[in-house]
């Protein structure tokens, strides 16, 4: 039995891959990013800390993002959700092939 309900999936995420790759001349061409899947989530933010990054504030915010299993999600990946960009830091699959957690990070 799915412990996992289509209920506690409330967040439309988009989730963007990196373009790029070379011309017909194998010349690189620039990266990009594109659509990879929208998916149903579950978001949870962990924590936010501020820090200071090249003499300017910067917060950076901590989420997991609960999405059904998928194996095509990897890190250097990124999730659009609520108009921010948050950047895949891992892939935690779940011990029962449920669900994968994506641990993203937001700085702003």
């Amino acid at each position: 039995m799915s412990t996992l309900r289509a209920g506690t999936l409330r967040d439309r995420i988009t989730i963007q891959r990196k373009t790029g790759g070379v011309n017909e001349w194998d010349e690189p061409l620039p990266d990009g990013w594109e659509e990879h899947a929208k998916v149903w989530a579950r978001v949870e933010h962990l924590s936010g800390l501020a820090a200071i990054k090249a003499d300017a504030d910067t917060s950076i915010v901590k989420a997991s993002m609960r999405i059904r299993w998928r194996t095509d999600v990897n890190a250097g990946m990124r999730v659009l959700f609520s108009g921010k960009t948050y950047d895949i830091d891992a892939v935690q699959p779940g011990a029962t092939r449920e669900y994968v957690d994506l641990v993203c990070k937001l700085v702003t």
